[in-house]
């Protein structure tokens, strides 16, 4: 009897459809979008559906996944690492030269331009964990002077096989073929699809991740839980730059040459995935597989609208305001919450 009543007395609220309605959007809103996005585009171009075209969709945002995946690890601590386009563009910088000044092999030269692409992370962590910098005003100093510092390596120019040094010294180091098979199909789908796997197994089921989102959380509960803050912040800060230097690497052996502020294109389609990316499935939190969703949906979009001969000066605006629309259904339902 006594349950009874309290059925009686307390019955259970339906969710309104409106609310439903607004969940759903919220949690699968990209995924909802990239569908309408296929099938609009499907209908438009007989020939983006293709095969080649898919491939060619999903080898265009593989780059950008790489270095969103960085920033990723840096939004789970409540970060902002604006630097990873600085951070490619001096990976692209190093690797190149390295092939074409010194002449050095093809694992050395990889694995010197990404330890050196570390230091980034370190002057970062310098100033956010030691100094107490705020980490956008931090991340966006050290993004000009890192530009800075690539172009004062490569005097200001690219670096091509067959371009004497800055000292006037002729060259004879080439790029390997091996380093070039690097960005071509599928070697480049399936290192991006390897990052994605290795960052959410990392997030996701390690302690390590979860003391990330903790952070990201409430840092000073997370101190007082004697979580070793300063240190996890740093690793967040360490594996964004190696991410990004990752992506200057395999973008070097794209075009075959480094190029001034190649990186900096970079910066703000890998925000834009990793922003969308955190509504995905309602996780509300930066995560690996959303990132790989936002980008997907950025890169379908722009494929779309290049193939439908829409101006490449129009391409920034039709993909702001889809960004705009993705995050707003994620802050709007947060904000009735």
């Amino acid at each position: 009897m006594e349950e009874q009543s309290l059925k009686i007395n307390n019955p259970i609220k339906k969710e309104p459809l409106w609310q439903k309605s607004l969940t759903l959007i919220n949690n699968w809103g990209t995924v909802i979008a990239i569908i309408a996005l296929l099938v609009f585009f499907a209908v438009s171009i007989p020939e983006f559906m293709s095969s080649s075209n898919i491939i060619n969709i999903m080898r265009s945002i593989s780059i950008v996944t790489i270095i969103a995946i960085g920033l990723t690890v840096s939004l789970t601590v409540n970060g902002f690492d604006l630097s990873i386009g600085s951070t490619a563009t001096l990976a692209n910088s190093l690797v190149v030269s390295f092939f074409v000044w010194f002449s050095l092999p093809t694992g050395v030269s990889i694995a010197l331009a990404l330890f050196l692409a570390l230091g980034v992370a370190l002057f970062n962590a310098f100033l956010i964990v030691k100094i107490k910098i705020p980490d956008l005003f931090a991340t966006l100093a050290t993004m000009f002077i890192i530009e800075g510092v690539a172009m004062t390596y490569t005097g200001g120019g690219s670096i091509s096989v067959g371009m004497p040094r800055l000292d006037g010294t002729p060259t004879t180091g080439t790029i390997p073929p091996l380093f070039s098979l690097l960005s071509q199909t599928p070697y480049i789908i399936i290192l991006m699809l390897i990052v994605v796997a290795a960052v959410y197994f990392f997030l996701k089921h390690t302690k390590h991740g979860r003391y990330l989102y903790m952070i990201g959380g409430n840092i000073e509960a997370s101190r007082l839980s004697g979580i070793p803050v300063n240190r996890y912040r740093t690793l967040a800060y360490i594996i964004s730059a190696f991410l990004a230097a990752l992506g200057g690497v395999v973008l070097a052996s794209q075009i075959g040459s480094a190029q001034i502020n190649a990186g900096g294109g970079y910066l703000m389609p890998a925000v834009a995935a990793a922003f969308i990316g955190s509504s995905f499935a309602g996780q509300g939190k930066p995560n690996a597989i959303g990132t790989l969703v936002g980008a997907t949906l950025i890169g379908v979009l722009e494929n779309g609208l290049v193939m439908m001969s829409v101006p490449y000066y129009s391409l920034n605006i039709i993909k702001g305001a889809v960004l705009a629309l993705a995050l707003a259904s994620t802050y709007y339902t947060r904000r009735k919450n």
